[in-house]
């Protein structure tokens, strides 16, 4: 089945109705919920007072959210906006100085929030990298690197690191994780594009240029070496048509985005009532299912407008950064399941690119995927719920190439091959939507808890069996579809399909004496065609 096949046009119009309509429900149940329950005792630690002249109080669950757009906001804006000052200046009077300027800017602004001994500290990660990376093997550059990761993962390593930071305001903690995790990852980037390179070795000060650039080094998100070592080495700084004007939108979104998500914290507790398992039990099913859905929307959009805000301000330095993640309501496969496009470069590059070769063998997709995950599970932090989101998240990228491996033998491949192209559409749709929900409830494990994964499968599979199973199910079915007519489209922007050659002329030879009959209104004049240059006929 091609990825063009298409529908009759009522058929998606109906498909995007009972979509519609069931969001709407879904978000009235739990509209309901959060009001009746805003004065609950579990609430009082993240329910707070909001806006006092309509009377609602705010979700203030998310710390990370929290932190970014309140307690953060000025250091963030006051350190991003004199980046974007001192760039400017510096792009305007000695362009090719300007990747030097960024390291120095990054260097004083990390000095100056964490501290000297801090900035030693990953100063000295950096010069290990680079060392191990003279030798030009490439799995000892790999293992140091994972080595490295993993004392900031582990006791006694972590806390010894850890007091090496001076001061103790309150984000301390999440900055030192934040720069040294990044900063080990950029520097195995580093490492294994050295190790690649044939005719000598990057300098060190390449490193820390990469290392130090301000806007990635504490939150991300990660750009492998070799691209920003071209783009912030590139001596052509001119823009595209409408860049700007698409960078200052880029920005005006993100901060739409930023207000929309603070209007719907103050009438959807999403975040706090998963916390409730004694609540959860007397909701209805419609906002369980909901709850589950729009957690997993929320960690996008806030994936989305973190990267996003970065994202922007490096776009000014003309670079070209990874993409903010794709929506959690645009995925069925497994394949492209990630909330952190940078991260999924670096893994698909470096691990399971390099292992997995052409995807198409089932040994090697194993190995593949089990390193990827390995990385991931360190990368994360060794814990019971990451062991279980990596197992079953492996599990089923495997099992999509088994089934797909499967279904290509006979008798089935003759089936869809006699089957019209809307049909196996269909079909295909049908077990999309449970590959849907699998996805959904493996990644709700990392976003909330096992208890509210349990209980949402629970309710959805056992207890609603079958009229909510089915209506769930049915729905999702009409989101597969609206999906997939959303790649059709753009498949088609993409690579249209070729126009059919036009048909030869046909040479009519009038009746004799044709020509000298004059028009009348029943007989049409014949005019008389100019002759056609033979160059002209050529070229068009």
């Amino acid at each position: 089945m091609g990825i063009k096949a298409a529908l009759p046009k009522y058929e998606i119009y109906f498909y995007n109705t009972v979509l519609c309509l069931a969001m709407f429900w879904a978000a009235s149940w739990i509209f309901e919920v959060s009001s009746s329950s805003a004065n609950r005792k579990t609430f009082k630690t993240s329910v707070k007072p909001g806006w006092y002249y309509f009377g609602r109080k705010m979700d203030t669950a998310d710390f990370e959210w929290m932190m970014w757009f309140s307690t953060f906001r000025e250091h963030i804006v006051f350190a991003l906006s004199g980046h974007v000052l001192f760039a400017k200046i510096c792009t305007m009077l000695a362009p090719q100085y300007r990747s030097l300027v960024y390291m120095v800017y990054g260097l004083l602004a990390v000095w100056t929030s964490m501290g000297w001994t801090y900035v030693t500290l990953m100063l000295s990660h950096c010069i290990l990298l680079y060392s191990i990376s003279l030798v030009k093997i490439r799995w000892l550059c790999f293992v140091t690197g994972l080595f490295t990761l993993a004392t900031f993962k582990c006791e006694p390593f972590v806390s010894w690191q850890e007091g090496f930071v001076e001061g103790d305001f309150e984000l301390r903690h999440v900055l030192f994780y934040g720069g040294c995790g990044f900063t080990i990852m950029r520097c195995m980037s580093f490492a294994l594009e050295n190790c690649e390179r044939k005719d000598g070795n990057y300098n060190i000060l390449e490193l820390l240029k990469y290392n130090f650039y301000l806007p990635f080094f504490y939150f991300g998100p990660i750009m492998t070496f070799d691209k920003f070592y071209v783009q912030a080495n590139k001596s052509d700084l001119t823009r595209k048509e409408r860049e700007m004007w698409n960078i200052n939108l880029q920005g005006l979104t993100y901060l739409g985005v930023i207000f929309v998500v603070d209007v719907l914290f103050h009438f959807l507790y999403i975040l706090t009532i998963p916390t409730d398992m004694k609540l959860l039990k007397h909701v209805s099913d419609w906002a369980l299912v909901g709850l589950a859905y729009f957690n997993l929307v929320y960690d996008w959009v806030k994936a989305a407008v973190m990267f996003g805000v970065i994202n922007t301000v490096s776009r000014l330095d003309h670079l070209d950064p990874p993409q903010p993640p794709k929506c959690i309501t645009l995925l069925y496969v497994f394949a492209e399941t990630h909330f952190d496009r940078g991260i999924n470069e670096w893994l698909c590059k470096y691990v399971y690119n390099y292992l997995g070769g052409k995807h198409d063998n089932v040994v090697e997709e194993l190995v593949a995927t089990l390193c990827t995950f390995g990385v991931t599970i360190l990368w994360l932090g060794p814990c019971e719920v990451v062991l279980i989101w990596a197992f079953f998240n492996c599990f089923g990228l495997n099992f999509e190439l088994w089934a797909a491996k499967f279904f290509s033998m006979e008798p089935f491949a003759s089936f869809e091959m006699a089957m019209s192209e809307a049909m196996s559409r269909r079909i295909r749709a049908v077990f999309n939507t449970f590959n849907f929900w699998c996805i959904v409830l493996y990644n709700i494990l990392a976003l909330n808890s096992l208890d509210f994964a349990k209980l949402v499968a629970k309710r959805l599979l056992l207890k609603g069996f079958p009229f909510t199973t089915i209506i769930v199910m049915f729905v999702t079915y009409c989101l597969i579809q609206v999906i997939k007519e959303r790649e059709r489209r753009q498949a088609l922007i993409d690579d249209p399909d070729p126009l059919p050659p036009p048909a030869p002329p046909t040479a009519t030879t009038p009746p004799t004496g044709a020509a000298a009959t004059p028009a009348t209104p029943t007989t049409p004049a014949t005019t008389t065609q100019p002759a056609v240059d033979p160059s002209k006929e050529k070229a068009e």
